[in-house]
């Protein structure tokens, strides 16, 4: 006796196939983005609240590394030493760890070490947007309002 599916066999079939392959297409892209933040990136801007909660360019330097391996590193250093800031201590801010790609526009940066010791062990999200060789990255935190462009070197 030759079997022959059923139209609800098929269709189930069918279904599970498209779903396998969209959920595969969605990994790739992932995979994708991942790849395309991997690399060196400088410093072009970073825009900060100021007292008064008009944005203003910060007088900085400084790098953001991603590698393939899921790792990452970011160092900023103000050209006039700042003294209060959650990612920054003496004008300085450095910190490193893991990521992960969330989704197609948002990325966690897991920190392992800083230099503000409160960091450690925070799972930072941010946002993301590579557009030709510029990454502009934001906090996903409402109450942070800063945005940061990095040029791929």
């Amino acid at each position: 006796m030759k079997y022959v599916p059923s139209k609800t066999t098929s269709i189930t079939l069918l279904s599970l196939v498209l779903f396998s392959a969209v959920g595969a297409a969605q990994c790739a892209q992932v995979g994708t983005n991942r790849n395309a933040l991997v690399g060196a990136w400088k410093l072009v801007s970073l825009e900060e609240p100021s007292a008064d909660g008009q944005l203003h360019r910060a007088d900085c330097a400084g790098q953001f590394v991603f590698t393939n391996d899921g790792m990452a590193s970011v160092q900023v250093m103000y050209r006039s030493a700042q003294t209060g800031s959650a990612y920054a201590q003496g004008g300085y801010e450095a910190s490193y760890g893991s990521y992960h790609i969330d989704d197609l526009s948002t990325f966690t940066f897991h920190i392992d070490g800083a230099l503000v010791r409160a960091l450690i062990g925070k799972d930072l999200k941010r946002t993301y947007e590579i557009s030709g060789n510029r990454l502009t990255v934001k906090s996903t935190n409402p109450d942070e309002h800063w945005q940061v462009t990095w040029e791929r070197y």
